[in-house]
């Protein structure tokens, strides 16, 4: 018999710990590998953890709304066969049985020692990511007492605090209004640009009809990082129109028939990918981030898609090794990952490791935009909107005006590293291919 270790797997370049909302397994209980065994929660996603192999649910180190980083052991199964250690877990030795059982003692954070401090002043336990909330939402201690609790023990879930700052009635807030010197909140994610000055907030009129919509823990974590990117990434866009003219005739023609083969939708955002990943393995540098004064120039190409969600909200799934899937691979991947984000199914490692993002802007019938680059990469591409507009074709006999198929791509870098040659000529290139699209491709 051996042991497996579930360990709480990583869920974001900006994720550190996850909450647990419940054990769908009890301890004793049979699992199967790619059975669901506990559901958790981030400000990100709420997502299913499932079992990575078959046996029995030993032991479980946490509780329903524990708090734990990510990389903690959270439960063991035992198996009967051998495992080998996967990404998110490893298998134990019989013999190493008795240096597992030293309990666990989390490390020292500046989220633990504000629970510790709260310990002093209350009888009542806090988890780190309710008191992140609460510092966030500007709730001084003797209202946080006064909120009810359903976890154990009376405890206050995230699920608690953050429907009580939805039905939150109105008070004074002067810490939100005050002189400039006052000290605001620490941000979540600190800006890797430290020598930037923050500047002070402008003066809001408070004149005329206004309504006040307080943003979810989503948008906050959006506005956070978008803000971030811009202090870190020395932000350049080039744009270039290209004639799809071909791309979308030959769409047309083969988009029932694709459906039938495969069972899939063809969109234009796979056909995007592939131009997308092409251009990727001929200029690799767009295809990297920076460490410190190390440009780090990855190998795998994962390419994250940005999805609006129905509450306006954007999340970007990860289509790992893009550039090895076919357009089969990639519309079943595209439709799946769509589908599923817009109802808040993703998985966890479905929200990392991106290389490149592509942002369908035209989506919304946006001609073009100029996209923020997706930390920690170094660029991210917008695609606008196809139009039929009228354009010069170059023939044998001469110039003639036609009505065309056209979009602007949008090419947001980081000049740190990608100048505006190298920016340039990576649009220009997936512009050129979109443009070559051969009529009669097969599928």
């Amino acid at each position: 018999m051996a042991k497996y270790e579930l360990t709480m797997p990583k869920m974001g370049e900006s994720i550190i710990e996850a909450t647990i909302l419940g054990w769908t397994k009890n301890v004793g209980d049979a699992v199967e590998a790619e059975e669901t065994v506990l559901e958790i929660a981030t400000d990100k996603v709420d997502s299913e953890v499932p079992a990575p192999v078959d046996g029995v649910l030993l032991e479980t180190k946490f509780k329903e709304g524990d708090v734990v980083p990510v990389g903690e052991v959270i439960a063991i199964i035992e198996t009967e066969a051998a495992v080998d250690a996967p990404e998110n877990g490893k298998a134990v030795p019989q013999e190493a049985q008795l240096v597992e059982a030293v309990p666990y003692v989390p490390q020292a954070q500046p989220v633990a020692e504000t629970v510790a401090k709260t310990a002093v002043a209350s009888n009542r336990f806090y988890s780190p990511l309710v008191m992140n909330i609460a510092k966030e939402e500007a709730i001084p201690m003797a209202e946080l007492e006064t909120i009810p609790g359903t976890g154990r023990d009376g405890r206050v879930t995230k699920k608690d605090i953050l429907s009580y700052v939805k039905n939150r009635t109105s008070q004074p807030t002067p810490q939100k209004t005050v002189a400039p010197q006052t000290q605001a909140p620490a941000p979540m994610i600190k800006p890797v640009a430290q020598t930037a000055k923050t500047a002070a907030a402008p003066a809001v009129s408070m004149n005329g009809n206004y309504e006040v919509v307080e943003m979810d823990r989503m948008r906050k974590l959006i506005a956070k990082n978008m803000v971030a990117s811009t202090q870190t990434s020395a932000h350049v866009t080039s744009f270039v129109e290209a004639d799809v003219t071909n791309l979308v005739l030959w769409r047309k023609k083969a988009k029932n028939q694709f459906q039938e083969m495969y069972g899939e939708k063809l969109t234009f955002t796979p056909l995007f990918i592939q131009a997308v990943t092409r251009a990727l393995r001929e200029l690799p540098l767009v295809n990297s981030s920076i460490n410190g004064d190390n440009i780090l120039i990855k190998k795998d190409i994962n390419i994250g898609i940005a999805v609006a969600l129905p509450n306006d909200n954007l999340i970007v799934p990860v289509i790992k090794n893009a550039d090895r899937l076919s357009l089969a691979g990639l519309s079943a991947a595209v439709n799946d990952l769509a589908s599923r984000a817009r109802i808040n199914k993703l998985k966890p490692h479905e929200l990392e490791g991106g290389t490149y993002t592509l942002s369908n802007v035209g989506t919304f019938g946006n001609v073009m935009g100029t996209p923020i680059i997706n930390q920690p990469q170094v660029a991210i591409m917008a695609v606008g909107a196809i139009r039929k507009i009228p354009a010069v074709i170059e023939t044998e006999a001469g110039d003639m005006i036609g009505i065309r198929q056209k979009m602007f791509l949008s090419h947001s870098y980081d000049h740190r590293i990608i100048d505006g040659a190298l920016g340039g000529r990576f649009v220009k290139r997936v512009a050129d291919i979109l443009e070559a699209w051969d009529l009669n491709a097969a599928i």
